[in-house]
């Protein structure tokens, strides 16, 4: 099996700390399915030294007690009782694990993968009990400001647990890129939601992340489901490269607008209505009323120009009409692709592609901290800065200064 080629473009350096002359993979540790990696180096992976080159090797995968050998005595008992409390439902472990695969300190993103291996094998046999069918029904919601998405992520979270389901809201706020804080609001506004034992929500930054998700998302959802919640709704900050981010990682992605969100053509301009599994025109209700039914008819009207063309409907979460017709239409679309087995191949798809995403973004930080460029790296912006450098040029020789030290 050839190596990808952008490993291939940096065959010794692979750690802010750790430099080898050649390497073998001798596990792979599930790269595609455990659907995320935390970081290059902390991965369950070893990497050994070989003197005869490059190895291209990929042998049998690192049985978790094997990882766990590494852990001191405190670090496998926090993951024993956050395993045992997680998989018994107990939402203040699955809160505490998440917060542990949050974590950018080194030692604690190896206690998260050791965690995350231990659910996903869980998640895995429990799938093998449930026929092969995935425990969980992963929704992406998103929608720009004031479209009504908390109010609605209440409204349906309150009829899915009271038809006895575990649902469980990963809702994304902005950070602040002058402060780098995050407001995290979505839970004060879901205030009857927040106290029903059988759903759990969880506000998280973006801390930077481009695309509106945070770089665990995904980490996340694995946590949930083996907290035993079937239904995992990621809310989403409505910006645009968000939409793409989320499909990615979700079964079904629904895009909540308002009544009052422009003609048909905004939609197409913008490029979203195309990644929209369901297009939902909330506040259906009151004054908004016929609005909401001239959005609908023009974004119908618009689908017609769209290779793919997805379900318009009106709702109103305020009033509660049209969120379990939504809930028919969201059921009816699993099964089909549950049916036709594109479920499986879709999530399958998605572990492959947040893998590369998370790949380019270690292999960034590995970048900058590096020996070679990262003293350069202020002399050369300061020249883009004034003018003398271009930022292509800049760009061609902090590249060379890092292929010349490998």
């Amino acid at each position: 099996m050839r190596i990808p080629s952008l490993l291939m473009g940096f065959p010794r350096y692979f750690s802010r700390r750790t430099y080898f002359t050649s390497f073998h993979f001798v596990s792979r540790a599930d790269f595609l399915c455990i659907g995320s990696l935390a970081s290059v180096h902390h991965c369950s992976t070893e990497w050994m030294c070989s003197s005869n080159g490059l190895r291209r090797e990929l042998c049998q995968q690192v049985a978790p007690e094997q990882q766990i050998e590494g852990l001191s005595d405190r670090e496998q008992r926090l993951v024993d009782r956050l395993y045992n409390g997680l998989i018994q439902g107990h939402r203040a472990c699955l809160a505490e694990a998440i917060t542990l695969v949050e974590s950018t300190q080194s030692r604690k993103k190896k206690v998260a993968q050791v965690l995350l291996q231990k659910v996903l094998s869980y998640n895995r046999e429990q799938e093998k009990l449930n026929q092969g069918k995935p425990l969980a029904f992963r929704v992406g919601l998103s929608g720009p400001p004031g479209a009504g998405k908390s109010t609605f992520i209440e409204c349906f979270g309150k009829m899915l647990t009271e038809r006895k389901h575990k649902v469980s809201v990963l809702a994304v706020d902005p950070s602040s890129s002058t402060s780098g804080g995050s407001l995290l609001g979505d839970k004060t506004r879901m205030t009857e939601l927040s106290r029903d034992m059988n759903a759990y929500i969880r506000p998280s930054p973006t801390s930077g992340t481009l695309g509106g998700v945070t770089r665990t998302t995904n980490e996340a959802i694995l946590l949930c489901e083996g907290g035993g919640y079937d239904v995992v709704l990621v809310e989403t900050v409505g910006v645009g490269q968000s939409e793409f981010a989320v499909a990615d990682m979700v079964d079904m992605f629904i895009l909540l607008l308002p009544p009052a969100g422009g003609d048909e053509l905004q939609g197409i301009k913008r490029g979203i209505i195309e990644m929209a599994d369901l297009v939902a025109i909330n506040k259906a209700d009151g004054d908004l009323v016929v609005a909401a039914r001239r959005i609908q008819a023009e974004y119908i009207s618009a689908m017609k120009l769209l290779r793919k063309r997805s379900k318009v409907m009106r709702i109103s979460a305020k009033t509660g009409e049209g969120i379990s017709d939504m809930w028919d239409k969201m059921t009816e679309f699993r099964d089909l692709m549950l049916t036709s087995g594109e479920l499986v191949a879709k999530r399958r798809k998605q572990q492959k592609v947040w893998m590369w995403n998370l790949i380019q973004e270690n292999m960034l930080e590995h970048f900058r901290s590096h020996l070679a460029v990262r003293d350069k790296i202020p002399l050369l912006e300061e020249k883009v800065l004034s003018g003398v450098l271009s930022p292509g040029l800049a760009a061609d020789l902090l590249l060379k200064a890092f292929k010349d030290s490998l």
